[in-house]
C-alpha cells in the first residue's frame, strides 16, 4: 500500500515532468503527506484549438476516494489506494478506472517493514525515492463526490501493484509509477479503456528507487519538514533481532 508520500521538488520542475502550464493553488514542498489531505493531481484537459499539444490541469484533489454513488461520505472507509489487478471489477473504482484516470506528482513515498509480532522490535520506516532523483507520477483515480446540499469535494486514490524485488523486503505492495512517456495513454480514457492501458500497471524496475531508513518522525502527521526524511541506523533488511540469552549485557538488536 501507500499511506504516506512526498512532493518536495521546485514547482517548475514538477511542471515540466507532468506537462502542466501552472499550478491552480501555491504547492510548497511537502515532506510528510498524509490520507484526507489535499493533494496535486493532474488530469486531461480539452485541448486548445489549433495547438498539437497535450494539454492537462492540474488541482487539488482529497487524498481518499468516495465514490459518486454514496450517500454519507462520513459512513464510508477511507479508499486511499486501489488495487491495480481488480480496480476495474470493484464498484468503488469501476467508473474512475474507465473515464477518471489521473497522475499524482510525487517526490517519493515512506513504507513501514512490520516485524513479526513475536520478534519484539518496532516497525521501521523507509523514505522511498527514485535513485536517480527527479518527480515521478502515480496512477491514480478521481471522483468527484456531490453532498445532498449540492456542494462537491474531488477525491483520489493511488493505485498499487506487487511489490519488485528491491521493495519486497520492506512490503509487498508499491505505487504504481507512470512514466513520462506513457502519461498521454493512461489519461486519455476517451480512446484508451481500461485493458488499453493495463500493461501500465506493473511494478517499477527493481533498480528504479532506493530505500532509506528514517525515524518514527514520519508517523505522525503533524511533523512536516525535511527532517522527516533524515537517514538513521538500521539493520539490514534481511537481518533478524538475535535470541536473547540469560546475559543480554553485551547484546543489541542491531
Amino acid at each position: 500500500m501507500c499511506g504516506r508520500y512526498a512532493l518536495t521538488h521546485k514547482p517548475d520542475e514538477v511542471l515540466g515532468t507532468v506537462g502542466v502550464a501552472d499550478f491552480e493553488d501555491d504547492f510548497p514542498p511537502r515532506f510528510n503527506i498524509a490520507p484526507t489531505q489535499p493533494i496535486l493531481v493532474v488530469t486531461k484537459a480539452d485541448r486548445q484549438p489549433g495547438s498539437n499539444l497535450p494539454e492537462r490541469k492540474s488541482l487539488l484533489a482529497r487524498w481518499g476516494l468516495i465514490p459518486g454513488w454514496v450517500k454519507d461520505m462520513r459512513e464510508f472507509p477511507l479508499l486511499i489506494n486501489a488495487r491495480s489487478e481488480t480496480a476495474i471489477d470493484k464498484a468503488s473504482f469501476r467508473a474512475a478506472m474507465r473515464h477518471r484516470r489521473i497522475l499524482i506528482p510525487a517526490s517519493g513515498f515512506y513504507e513501514w517493514k512490520r516485524p513479526p509480532k513475536e520478534g519484539g522490535v518496532k516497525s521501521q520506516a523507509y523514505w522511498i525515492r527514485p535513485k536517480n532523483g527527479g518527480v515521478i507520477a502515480f496512477a491514480g483515480l478521481m471522483e468527484t463526490w456531490a453532498s445532498a446540499d449540492g456542494s462537491e469535494v474531488d477525491t483520489a486514490a493511488i493505485m498499487t501493484t506487487k511489490a519488485n524485488r528491491a521493495i519486497r523486503g520492506i512490503h509487498d505492495r508499491m505505487p504504481v509509477v507512470i512514466r513520462p512517456e506513457d502519461f498521454e495513454r493512461w489519461l486519455e480514457c476517451k480512446t484508451q479503456e481500461p485493458r488499453q492501458v493495463a500493461d501500465l500497471l506493473n511494478p517499477a524496475e527493481d533498480d528504479f528507487f532506493e530505500a532509506i531508513p528514517v525515524s518514527d518522525l514520519v508517523n505522525k502527521v503533524s511533523n512536516m519538514g525535511p527532517e522527516v526524511q533524515k537517514p538513521v541506523a538500521v539493520a539490514a533488511l534481511d537481518d533478524k533481532p538475535p535470541k536473547l540469552g540469560k546475559d543480554t549485557s553485551q547484546m543489541s538488536l542491531f
